[in-house]
């Protein structure tokens, strides 16, 4: 079933949207979850908010990209669970690595949203994005969206795992120039 057609049901209230969507998306989702949690039930859990959610908002929105937002939803659940846990009890270290590695690139959030608006700063990263090359954003997006570890990106992209934190390293380094020139200078 095509993404439009399963946003047809979601308009049409048809309860059999949410099984196209487990279907076609379930298991993509989990994955997302799962790469930020690194726990199955809370990973179903999150999972199921995600179904929720998406039933709650469409209609009124109709999503330009489905899968896209369906991620946007799933990654936001379980980084809301990920803080009701604390990460040494619930074995998360991956998803506190990959968020304290881009911490070094942005300065406290009190002095960033004091100077400049979210939106400010979400422009500038999107323009670095679209200037990366298609394998270097891709594995940057992967690490920092979906929270993939080194390990598994390196294994996906025929590459070994310290070249992938070279890459992940460099591109961080020219992430946190750019914005100290255009934003936080």
């Amino acid at each position: 079933m095509t993404d439009e057609e399963i946003i047809k049901l979601y308009f049409a209230r048809s309860e059999k949207a949410i099984g196209e969507t487990a279907k076609k998306y379930g298991k993509y989702c989990y994955t997302i979850a799962n790469n930020i949690l690194n726990n199955n039930e809370d990973s179903e859990e999150c999972v199921n908010d995600t179904y929720f959610k998406t039933w709650e908002t469409i209609p009124p929105e109709r999503p330009l990209r489905f899968r896209a937002y369906l991620a946007k939803i799933t990654r936001n659940s379980a980084l809301r669970l990920y803080e009701k846990y604390s990460a040494e009890k619930r074995g998360g270290k991956e998803t506190s690595l990959a968020l304290d590695e881009l911490t070094e690139c942005l300065p406290a959030n009190d002095t960033t949203e004091q100077i400049f608006t979210r939106n400010q700063i979400t422009q500038t990263i999107n323009g670095f994005l679209e200037k990366l090359p298609e394998k270097t954003r891709a594995i940057f997006v992967r690490r920092y969206w979906y929270l993939s570890d080194a390990k598994e990106i390196a294994r996906d992209f025929h590459m070994s795992e310290g070249a992938v934190r070279v890459l992940l390293f460099r591109t961080r380094e020219k992430l946190q120039k750019i914005l100290q020139e255009e934003i936080f200078s």
